[in-house]
């Protein structure tokens, strides 16, 4: 069987499908990392990477195999953790992804709920967009990921952290409350692709890709700049209903109706089936859902972010 070294260069070269990139990660030479793969080729008697592709690829067999590489590594890392947490000498580290549109509003009050309720445990958190947090969790980067939901997957435990309502911020309509309708024709202002607000402000106000944003062509996830963009040329944005700006005006802030009810998103908390942080991952996920967690006044509906 192949040595616990090689899975992590299979596994590393997986991720980057270039030889240089690997090496650089694993801390060998291109030669030195390229005898290692191909002497685990060997030992297992198939081949993981089709070299005739720029970049590599993972044959068939490689498919099947990094995945069952990944979680050995996983768990050996898991045993080695344990041990040190058994002799004292570990300071527990958990990564959470969390995407942009969530963590402008929830990494405050983490920061600081987390210090006093797992103060033995250190925080990591990276943003990532959806699709790039799941990549991330299939790897087993992060430990945790806090996104909009649904997610279902049967390696990973989901769980919802609460729903929240999602506003309109426009100077158009009423006071307190606009029907949905009235957005038609405006120009929405819109974050760039791949953050999953924006999928679900497209969805719900039925904006064609096509047309959309009109002369808006902006790449980013910068609430704030929609907000300024809404103040200073009209039409509408979406806004999370926790997340609050610094620039807007709170008359533009209303509640949106439509025969569905309120759009909302569900916030869930994603983490694997297996493994020893688990007390502490189930800590977090019930002192989110205790800060977060309200009861709502009107009917939702609950947008999906794909």
């Amino acid at each position: 069987m192949i040595t616990l070294q090689q899975m992590r260069y299979l596994v590393i070269l997986s991720e980057e499908l270039q030889f240089s990139r690997a090496s650089e990660r694993c801390f060998v030479t291109q030669p030195t990392l390229s005898m290692q793969v191909r002497k685990a080729e060997d030992q297992l008697g198939y081949v993981v990477f089709d070299r005739s592709t720029n970049p590599l690829s993972l044959t068939p067999y490689g498919q099947e195999i990094i995945p069952i590489l990944q979680n050995i590594l996983a768990e050996n890392d898991n045993l080695r953790l344990i041990n040190e947490r058994m002799s004292g000498k570990l300071i527990e580290e958990i990564r959470v992804g969390i995407i942009p549109t969530v963590s402008v509003y929830m990494l405050t009050h983490l920061f600081s709920l987390f210090a006093e309720v797992l103060p033995n445990v250190r925080f990591l958190y990276l943003e990532y967009p959806s699709e790039i947090l799941i990549q991330e969790l299939e790897k087993g980067s992060i430990d945790m990921g806090i996104l909009a939901g649904p997610f279902q997957k049967i390696k990973f435990r989901t769980t919802p952290l609460f729903i929240e309502e999602i506003e309109v911020y426009t100077a158009l309509g009423g006071k307190g409350k606009v029907d949905v309708s009235i957005l038609d024709g405006q120009q929405p202002w819109l974050l760039s692709k791949g953050n999953c607000l924006r999928t679900q402000v497209i969805n719900f106000c039925k904006i064609s890709e096509t047309t959309n944003g009109h002369t808006w062509d902006y790449i980013g996830g910068n609430m704030e700049l929609l907000v300024e963009m809404v103040n200073l040329k009209g039409g509408y944005t979406l806004l999370p209903a926790m997340f609050k700006s610094t620039k807007e005006n709170s008359l533009f802030r209303k509640r949106l109706q439509s025969p569905y009810g309120a759009p909302a998103r569900e916030i869930i908390g994603v983490f694997p089936q297996r493994s020893y942080k688990l007390p502490h991952i189930e800590r977090m996920v019930k002192e989110i859902q205790m800060v977060f967690s309200k009861q709502n006044d009107v009917a939702l509906h609950v947008l999906d972010w794909k």
